[in-house]
């Protein structure tokens, strides 16, 4: 069975900031390199949303954003919206 997420951004700038932010990074150093380089507001409210830690690479950054997508349809499906 194949699970599909849809709430992850697939902007292409989010991969781009990614790929040229220097890493170790906080949840505080990409959000505020973020919004440097205006990128949007779901990306940003995405990147602030991760947990508070040190991410040391944009696929560990990815891969949290994944979770954190998984965990917001868990809790969707729960309240039925």
């Amino acid at each position: 069975m194949t699970t599909v997420i849809t709430d992850i951004s697939t902007d292409p700038a989010l991969d781009v900031f990614l790929s040229t932010m220097e890493y170790p990074a906080t949840r505080y150093d990409l959000v505020r390199e973020a919004a440097r380089d205006g990128l949007g507001s779901e990306d940003l409210a995405a990147l602030a949303a991760l947990p508070d830690q040190s991410y040391e690479g944009g696929w560990y950054v990815r891969r949290q954003l994944a979770r954190n997508g998984r965990s917001a349809a868990a809790q969707r499906e729960l309240v039925g919206a």
